[in-house]
């Protein structure tokens, strides 16, 4: 699973999702990309999970880019704990994610198993998402 090895913090605040996403917003690296549509948290397992999807079914072809990473954490209480008693302990890593954030890339596939691929993933995460082509340059 993806998590930071080190951290300033330890434990952080929630923040806000407002606004678009103003960096990572186009494909970058790869041809094709997976774009989020909604804000939200995507969770380190979630990340994981369309990764092994989107490379189970290109079958060694081709490279896939993960272009989000989980650095916040986040804390929970344990069940059936009373109110109050301070924060709760660190439970797990998110990526916040902004609509507009490209989120996977492939490149070296043809663009309908790419986006077959794209679908499965997409799957697989919290938030809705659209498949977007690099935009060639002439």
């Amino acid at each position: 699973m993806l998590s930071p090895k080190k951290v300033k913090w330890r434990k952080t605040q929630r923040g806000r999702m407002g606004g678009v996403a103003q960096r990572c917003n186009e494909v970058a690296f790869g041809e094709f990309g997976l774009q989020s549509t909604e804000p939200g948290w995507v969770d380190n397992r979630q990340i994981e999970a369309a990764r092994i999807a989107m490379t189970r079914f290109i079958k060694r072809g081709g490279k896939v880019w993960i272009r989000v990473f989980p650095d916040k954490p986040i804390t929970k209480h344990p069940a059936e704990s009373r109110m109050g008693s301070g924060k709760g302990a660190p439970e797990g890593w998110v990526a916040v994610v902004r609509p507009g954030t490209v989120m996977f890339e492939i490149g070296g596939i043809k663009a309908d198993i790419a986006k077959e691929a794209m679908r499965l993933a997409a799957h697989k995460l919290p938030v809705l998402t659209r498949f977007i082509e690099l935009e060639k340059q002439i």
